[in-house]
């Protein structure tokens, strides 16, 4: 399928340019889910009827990213991971994080500061440099909510490897337009309503065996299970031994949505995805006077007529870091890159006059 074909499963009802805060479904998540409710309002749902479609996103997200879907491991929110692992840290682990990311990927290390973990930062493209033999780990995101600053991979693993720090990086503003190979990292995480088109409450965590060999798993969940619907009274613990043994509770609908979504993701594929979302951001770039970045989000220095005057145009946008941030999906358009542009173009004029 071509992005042609996939645009016309999405329908919104303006200039959409905020992806980077909430994805859109396409029809067939729409549909499933509605037909789920359906279902659901008439008492026509059972608890393990959901077992398929849990099982196909771990799969489909295990061939999406590059990783074995016994690698895969399935939550509610990115911070609801992140903080197991940042758990497993032991007293007095340096941990180094990205200055100014995301609090979500931040805080469940700086958390850990009560119990003797020590919390460096330093900037996104200084980051790898920083890594010293006393980091346990380098956490962060691949690519910046604030302004879509696209972390140096191939850097950031050499240093890690070089100093024996762990890997942990947030993937949710990349996962979707952008081609990760999870592999290269230790642990990842991914809420899935971004980028990846999914109703919100699903997300996503890859781990490699070695790492989860040595987890305490302090979010143990029936979820979890070695025999799912045989893990739901009674002890003893017996959680699966693979990455499905940190499974949490899901969001039956959230993951009835997402099935949708990851199908036609794949078959539209990433590389095309990330060739025509960075295509749009950079032309966008261009023609408001900014270079671009190679990125699928864009950060605006705007006055404060610009939000305005987009949202007068029929522009979903958002603020973030007190600049203007839009982010190009594959729904998007030649037409509507124009159309941003102009409207910018024209309100930054009105507020120099």
């Amino acid at each position: 399928m071509d992005i042609a074909d996939a645009r016309q499963q999405f329908s919104p009802s303006g200039i959409y340019l905020n992806t980077a805060s909430i994805g859109l479904p396409p029809i067939g998540a729409v549909r499933a889910v509605q037909d789920n409710v359906e279902a659901w309002c008439h008492g026509e749902l059972h608890a393990n009827d959901f077992d398929g479609v849990i099982a196909a996103c771990r799969a489909r997200y295990a061939r999406l990213v590059g990783a074995p879907a016994d690698q895969v491991a399935l939550g509610s929110q990115a911070s609801q991971l992140l903080g197991l692992i940042a758990a497993n840290l032991p007293e007095g682990s340096e941990v180094l994080l990205a200055a100014d990311d995301f609090t979500s990927v931040m805080f469940p290390f700086l958390a850990q500061q009560t119990r003797g973990v020590r919390v460096r930062e330093a900037p996104i493209g200084e980051l790898a440099a920083r890594v010293t033999a006393s980091t346990t780990a380098v956490v962060c995101s691949a690519v910046q909510s604030a302004d879509g600053a696209v972390l140096d991979v191939d850097a950031l693993v050499a240093a890690c490897r070089s100093h024996g720090a762990l890997s942990i990086v947030d993937i949710t503003q990349a996962a979707g337009w952008l081609p990760i190979d999870v592999s290269r990292f230790d642990v990842t995480v991914c809420s899935a309503y971004k980028w990846l088109m999914a109703p919100r409450g699903g997300a996503y965590l890859t781990i490699t065996p070695g790492l989860r060999e040595r987890l305490v798993v302090h979010s143990a969940s029936w979820a979890g299970g070695e025999d799912v619907w045989d893990s739901i009274y009674g002890s003893p613990l017996r959680l699966a031994r693979d990455a499905r043994g940190l499974d949490l509770s899901p969001a039956w609908l959230s993951w009835v949505g997402q099935l949708p979504a990851l199908d036609l993701l794949l078959e539209v594929g990433i590389p095309e995805i990330q060739r025509h979302d960075v295509a749009l951001a950079d032309a966008f770039s261009e023609l408001i006077g900014t270079p671009g970045r190679g990125s699928a989000i864009v950060s605006v220095d705007a006055p404060e007529n610009v939000a305005e005057a987009l949202a007068d145009a029929g522009v979903s946008y958002s603020m973030r870091a007190g600049r203007l941030r839009l982010a190009f999906h594959l729904y998007n358009t030649a037409a509507d890159v124009d159309l941003a542009a102009d409207v910018i173009t024209r309100a930054r004029r009105t507020a120099m006059r």
